[in-house]
């Protein structure tokens, strides 16, 4: 796809397919001044398609995921684009206990709860308008998770936006309010090629953070936070995906290689920083993800097998890779970590972005 010309900022809606036994989905088309294209459907929030420019300004669709709705109701689709609620990673046991009651949540990650549960954020139609500003598209997605949702308390209001600008940036904004406490802890779930196809092993990447969080071997925090120094986590310079990933490492095992919070390195709560910077040096594409959450997972596409195919090209082990902007995996049953319990007349609000440009 060569460089549009005489490209202007958009927004279209168009029909994306129809729920079984509920409603219709539809697909969003924003366009920004540079010919980026995002595609964004409601049903999940799930970012479908992101076209962006090369160093020769060819673009290139760098987001895994697929053209039709009926690939997303495919069972085991691993989250390609998806908004994820109410509770981003896993929670062991899928059990918490808050103010004296303990909760049990649906568990759909072996023994864990994971992403939000069986009927997360992910596979709800959500409400969604469009918008227009001098310098951005976007779209406004609203939902109501009912109190009792995959066993939360509370009625939990959500909205998110999605805006394009016109420097090639994504943001996503999530604000929510409860009328009984609860844990909350949303992300974006994208899956990244820079190359936009292949595996991901010759990205580089860079990840803002001195620790992170070590898990079991049902990926399930163990309460320490290790230092990266000395150990194949270490991405606080540059350096590629797959040099380190194979390492006889007990950390690389459990994870089946990276799938792991990062500790973000933040001089106060709630600074919007970089969180990681990934390029891809024969495309000269770059991505950059900020945050004001306190942690990143990256994941470096493990479990897939090459079942799912999407954009013309087959998704074979580590042919995408994520970071997903969080507070930290298991928070509820974890007292040393940040808080991730949201109350009655208290607002939880955070914001992201991705951020694409190129480098010659």
């Amino acid at each position: 796809m060569a460089q549009t010309k005489g490209a202007k900022l958009s927004v279209s809606q168009s029909s994306f397919g129809q729920i079984p036994t509920g409603p219709t989905a539809d697909l969003f088309t924003l366009t920004n001044a540079q010919g980026m294209v995002i595609k964004i459907t409601n049903f999940g929030g799930i970012i479908t398609e992101i076209h962006v420019p090369d160093k020769l300004g060819v673009f290139a669709d760098v987001n895994l995921g697929f053209d039709n709705l009926e690939a997303y109701l495919q069972k085991d689709v691993p989250y390609f684009g998806a908004l994820i609620g109410r509770f981003g990673n896993r929670i062991a046991h899928g059990k918490f206990t808050l103010d004296g009651e303990t909760y049990q949540l649906a568990t759909n990650n072996g023994n864990n709860h994971l992403h939000g549960g069986l009927v997360g954020f992910d596979k709800v139609v959500w409400n969604a308008t469009s918008f227009e500003t001098a310098n951005s598209v976007g779209i406004t997605l609203t939902y109501l998770s009912v109190d009792g949702d995959q066993g939360y308390p509370g009625n939990l209001d959500v909205t998110v936006i999605y805006e394009l600008t016109n420097d090639n940036e994504i943001l996503v904004k999530y604000h929510a309010v409860t009328d009984k406490a609860t844990p909350i802890n949303l992300t974006q779930h994208a899956y990244f090629n820079l190359a936009g196809k292949g595996d991901v092993l010759d990205h580089e990447i860079m990840i803002n953070a001195d620790s992170f969080t070590a898990i079991d071997d049902e990926a399930i925090p163990t309460g320490d936070l290790p230092s990266v120094e000395n150990t194949p986590f270490d991405f606080r310079t540059p350096r590629l995906i797959g040099e380190r990933i194979n390492q006889d490492d007990e950390q690389l095992k459990n994870g089946n290689g990276y799938d792991h919070n990062f500790v973000l390195n933040k001089t106060h709560t709630k600074e919007l920083s970089l969180a990681a910077r990934v390029l891809e040096k024969n495309s000269g594409r770059v991505l950059e993800v900020f945050t004001q959450e306190p942690g990143v997972q990256f994941y470096s596409g493990n479990w897939m097998d090459g079942s799912l195919k999407g954009s013309g090209w087959t998704y074979t082990r580590r042919s995408g890779f994520c970071l997903e902007p969080q507070h930290f995996p298991d928070s509820p049953n974890q007292p040393y970590f940040p808080n991730t319990i949201l109350r009655p007349g208290e607002e939880y609000t955070s914001v992201m972005s991705y951020k694409f440009s190129v480098v010659v």
